[in-house]
């Protein structure tokens, strides 16, 4: 099917401290995502890049809340959220290219506000599942979930004007190998469905989609996914911040996107977390473009 698509670039790289994310957009538009597109007949529009402000001088973790670059990062996610829910509201497509996974906070605040009942598909080593309290690091990118679910710091849960963004049964995570002490406890307390690596080397990618499609299809009024490219192993997907070993494989990743576009579940999407300066000769980015182009209904024959 013929989709009106509109793609918004984040070049944000102020929910994590590793430089070089902010430029996963232009890398992925590089890789040719505007051409991919066009080629398989849908209709694309891009609408450029969001402005994303830079802290005053050097800022380090704020000592009272225990998140680095808080102001910048709410601003940005309420620039975003605005973005893509003019997209919605003309009826079109929002794809959205990170930056950081920190933009998800954004993404979702902008999309959630047109549906009853969101469902998210995330596709990520890391549950993203942390506060403030729980999270080691005091990364932003680490919190994009729970904010989403209206856990954390005011200035993240309440983009919007209004939380939680998202149900946690209307919730699946899928290629988690690293999660957090605080996340472990959170997935429990909330109930919310992961499909760890174990679980993919168990039963295969072919059942764990068909399960996540029929958990999620006929209680939500649309599905987001959003894709973190460390969720695919860092031999497929180098340039990524937080590689975890043992990741999903470029194939399996490749028939997870023809599942979903095969279910045409998928109302909105974010490829995030694609830094050309860790990256071997624009190779993740090429692969989110593949992916892309299987999500979206390519096929070899």
């Amino acid at each position: 099917m013929k989709k009106e698509i509109t793609i918004i670039g984040v070049p944000m790289d102020l929910g994590q401290t590793r430089r070089g994310v902010d430029m996963g957009p232009s890398a992925i538009r590089y890789a040719g995502i505007v051409e991919r597109l066009e080629d398989i007949q849908h209709e694309v529009q891009d609408f450029g890049d969001i402005h994303i402000g830079r802290p005053d001088g050097f800022q380090a973790q704020d000592p009272t809340h225990n998140l680095k670059n808080l102001k910048e990062v709410a601003e940005a996610s309420e620039k975003l959220a605005d973005a893509v829910s003019s997209v919605i509201a003309k009826e079109r497509f929002p794809l959205v290219l990170g930056g950081d996974h920190s933009i998800a906070i954004g993404s979702l605040a902008g999309i959630a506000k047109h549906y009853s009942n969101l469902g998210v598909i995330w596709y990520d080593a890391h549950g993203d599942l942390n506060t403030a309290e729980t999270s080691p690091s005091g990364n932003i990118h680490g919190m994009p979930l729970a904010a989403s679910l209206g856990i954390g710091h005011e200035s993240l849960t309440s983009i919007g004007g209004y939380m939680p963004k998202v149900k946690p049964e209307n919730i699946v995570i899928i290629g988690a190998r690293s999660l957090d002490e605080g996340e472990r406890e959170l997935i429990k307390e909330k109930g919310i469905k992961v499909y760890t690596m174990h679980e993919i080397d168990r039963v295969g990618m072919t059942a764990v989609m068909e399960e996540t499609i029929a958990y999620l299809k006929d209680k939500t009024d649309g599905v987001h996914l959003s894709l973190d490219l460390d969720g695919l192993d860092p031999m497929d997907a180098p340039g990524v911040g937080t590689p975890v070993l043992g990741g999903i494989s470029y194939r399996e990743s490749h028939l997870a996107m023809e599942m979903l576009a095969e279910s045409q579940m998928i109302t909105s999407a974010e490829f995030v977390e694609v830094n050309p300066i860790l990256d071997e000769r624009n190779k993740t980015a090429t692969v989110a473009v593949a992916l892309m182009g299987s999500l979206f209904g390519e096929k070899l024959l």
